[in-house]
């Protein structure tokens, strides 16, 4: 006789297609991003089709708690445990709410695929301890969700990535790979939250060429320090106070001494190394304590463009030819993807809104991609590349 839970699950593999909701938070920890898409097929052949998007956004005191523990070496113990059940606790409640509002049976989702929220992420490249390899963790456990949601859940997708040789992030290769490649374009999938990323797809479709990386600081700096100088904003909403600065060349060159920038692609990393303390140590290095808000939130802007238009530069001195498709919340700062725009001049920009997916849902896009291929995917599908050709996310069962 077949467990209840395992035959439903074989039932979903089955059909023709999936409902599945994508859940994201990410370090900048505006909001969850709930995007509820149709999924057809697998792998090469998925088709997908978002259905509803929204990003709910989280009161100042879900900001605060998790601001805690959140990219902290030091951290109060019972609070991490129990910050792992409350946010999957509130995660549920915000799906279940979006179900209402849409008026949409929990029973007729398949599948929810919850990121969950980093708290610490910890390459060896950061960590350096011998004995040690790479590791991240997320809180917001899937047990939770499926069960106050009713709906099998996938989540913890980074372990299976950092359990076969990988860092753990970033993971947006394989979903960019599965719905954006495309035959005789050469794309950049370029993601700026609170830090940049990009996956290349060439267009010769060969999985060997396919990589992703992590570049650096986007937002989390410039979110960072306005919150300190700007209690109640959580960003420079349009870039208001950088373009009242300017930049200044002392401090920007002192941010850009770091070994993270002199690693091999690919690489990743968190705001455990790029945040305060790191802007303060870069300030007294070079003399600009000094320094006036306004040009000290233009300095980290263009230390955000510079990194980025670095990372493509290096990565790609003889192909400028490329059509870089954005998302993110960095997309819709002016005056970076101004920088960005003067300093690849050669390379065309487009939101993914130009593929057919709201860039502000990319990311809880491409995890119900992860959670549609654990169940019913061929891992063999990201053999190849650069990619492990695996199957990520642990499955929770509501009942």
């Amino acid at each position: 006789m077949m467990n209840k839970n395992i035959n439903r699950l074989l039932n979903i593999a089955q059909k023709d297609s999936r409902l599945v909701i994508g859940l994201m938070s990410g370090t900048s920890l505006d909001g969850l991003d709930i995007a509820l898409c149709e999924i057809k097929g697998s792998g090469i052949h998925s088709n997908l089709r978002l259905k509803e998007f929204i990003t709910v956004a989280y009161e100042p005191g879900f900001k605060n708690e998790i601001k805690e523990i959140c990219s902290k070496k030091n951290v109060d113990l019972e609070k991490l445990c129990l910050l792992n059940e409350w946010v999957a606790t509130k995660h549920a409640a915000i799906v279940n709410d979006c179900l209402k509002k849409w008026n949409i049976e929990n029973a007729s989702i398949d599948l929810i695929a919850s990121h969950g929220q980093t708290v610490f992420h910890a390459p060896k490249t950061l960590h350096r301890q011998e004995k040690f390899g790479n590791a991240t963790l997320q809180i917001g456990d899937g047990d939770h969700i499926a069960v106050k949601t009713g709906i099998i859940t996938i989540s913890d997708f980074r372990q299976k990535n950092i359990a076969a040789g990988g860092e753990g992030a970033p993971l947006a290769v394989y979903g960019d790979y599965l719905l954006f490649s495309k035959k005789g374009e050469d794309r950049i999938l370029l993601n700026i939250g609170g830090i940049s990323n990009f996956t290349y797809l060439p267009g010769n479709l060969d999985p060997k060429d396919i990589f992703s990386t992590d570049i650096g600081p986007g937002n989390t700096m410039m979110d960072a320090f306005m919150q300190q100088h700007f209690p109640g904003k959580y960003f420079d909403e349009n870039a208001a106070i950088a373009k009242q600065g300017n930049f200044d060349s002392r401090l920007l060159n002192v941010l850009k001494e770091n070994n993270f920038f002199q690693l091999p692609f690919p690489k990743t990393t968190g705001p455990e190394l790029f945040n305060l303390k790191y802007l303060q140590d870069a300030k007294q290095r070079s003399s600009t304590t000094g320094l006036s808000v306004e040009d000290t939130m233009s300095t980290l802007n263009k230390f955000s463009a510079d990194m980025i238009a670095d990372a493509i530069s290096k990565c790609f001195k003889n192909n400028t030819n490329l059509n870089i498709y954005c998302s993110g919340g960095g997309m819709h700062n002016p005056l970076l993807m101004q920088h960005l725009r003067e300093q690849l001049s050669e390379c065309s920009f487009h939101t993914t809104e130009a593929l057919g997916i709201n860039p502000d849902a990319k990311e809880a896009v491409l995890f119900a991609v992860l959670a549609n291929e654990n169940v019913c995917g061929d891992p063999s599908v990201f053999a190849g590349g650069n990619m492990q050709a695996i199957s990520m996310g642990k499955i929770s069962f509501p009942y």
